[in-house]
């Protein structure tokens, strides 16, 4: 059976965009098709200023609401990346393998970096190494697939990198894996600014849905979307960028083709409803059962370890024979 590994970051609250590209796939599809772990990827939080209670707060929030978003611990593991020490064993490994110039050349280092240094500070060096990390999360599993949305697949293209050159250097230890995106919506743009991807850790939230909004909220917001120029509703998305996300994101939450959908609306007001509606009743059970198990917290509790269990389980022989392939001396010879 194929293995398929992907996970979140807690550096903020989980969005439709989250929903939309990547975690409704893994419950209606991935979990049901292969042997699939989803994690939180609560050490990648570390890679810029934050509060360490709002970190432990959205990690245990963003691991809730995988399983309300129908994650089955029978049938997929779920866990917390920081509960299996074998992440942080292997991205030592995979640095000694990686380049500097590799490092420097990852989109989301170049531009949060340009960013700290216009304003007189620089990065965390965790921010440059953090993508082999992301590497060591992928490969210490011997995943084959790694759902992600468009932004990731780079980070994906330096895994498979990574391990193709350990692999050529050392001998084969490593799986090379691939990207795997869903077909619609797998990037929700910002409902304000739809040249900009519905991101956790906006500054503003005016143009984000969170999974946990309250209805009268999502309507808010759709309704307040930015369209554009003129009043016919077609499919463009580079010269209707802010129409074609409404379309975009009715017709993944609905089924169907955006730009068939939108020869049915004559303003952008009915387009705004429908898609206010939809996303109220998509939303609907995610939210319910994320207060159902809220309630339940040792149930959540009880899957977290379990999952990290059966996780550590996994990793730790691929972990270890990359130690033993790079010629790392096994603790029980040292002991010896």
């Amino acid at each position: 059976m194929t293995r398929i590994f992907s996970g979140v970051k807690p550096t903020g609250h989980l969005t439709l965009g989250n929903y939309l590209g990547a975690i409704r796939q893994w419950a209606d599809v991935d979990q049901h098709r292969a042997d699939a772990l989803f994690c939180v990827v609560d050490l990648h939080a570390l890679t810029v200023e934050h509060d360490p209670g709002r970190v432990r707060r959205l990690s245990r929030q963003a691991a809730t609401l995988l399983l309300a978003s129908g994650l089955d611990p029978e049938r997929c593991t779920v866990f917390v990346q920081s509960h299996v020490d074998e992440h942080a064993r292997l991205s030592y490994l995979l640095e000694c393998v990686a380049s500097d110039g590799e490092m420097r050349r990852m989109i989301q280092y170049k531009e949060k970096s340009a960013v700290e240094q216009a304003r007189g500070g620089s990065v965390r060096l965790s921010l440059l190494t953090y993508p082999v990390l992301m590497a060591a999360d992928i490969l210490a599993y011997g995943a084959g697939e790694v759902p992600v949305g468009d932004d990731q697949t780079q980070h994906v293209e330096l895994t498979r990198d990574l391990a193709v050159r350990f692999n050529q250097r050392y001998g084969h230890t490593f799986a090379v894996p691939r990207a795997t995106r869903p077909e619609v919506a797998a990037r929700v743009m910002d409902l304000q600014d739809p040249a900009s991807k519905m991101g956790k850790s906006h500054e503003s939230g005016a143009g984000i849905i969170y999974l946990l909004d309250e209805p009268d909220v999502v309507r808010k917001k759709i309704m307040r979307a930015v369209t554009d120029s003129g009043s016919e509703v077609g499919y463009d998305r580079a010269a209707r960028p802010g129409v074609s996300n409404l379309l975009e994101i009715l017709a993944a939450c609905e089924g169907g083709d955006p730009e068939g959908l939108s020869g049915a609306y004559a303003s952008y007001g009915a387009l705004k409803k429908d898609v206010a509606d939809a996303v109220v009743e998509l939303l609907r059970p995610v939210r319910e059962r994320h207060q159902a198990l809220v309630a339940d917290s040792a149930y959540v509790g009880d899957v977290l370890r379990s999952g990290a269990e059966r996780a550590r389980g996994m990793a730790r022989p691929t972990v270890d024979a990359a130690y033993r392939a790079m010629g790392l001396l096994p603790a029980g010879a040292a002991a010896g």
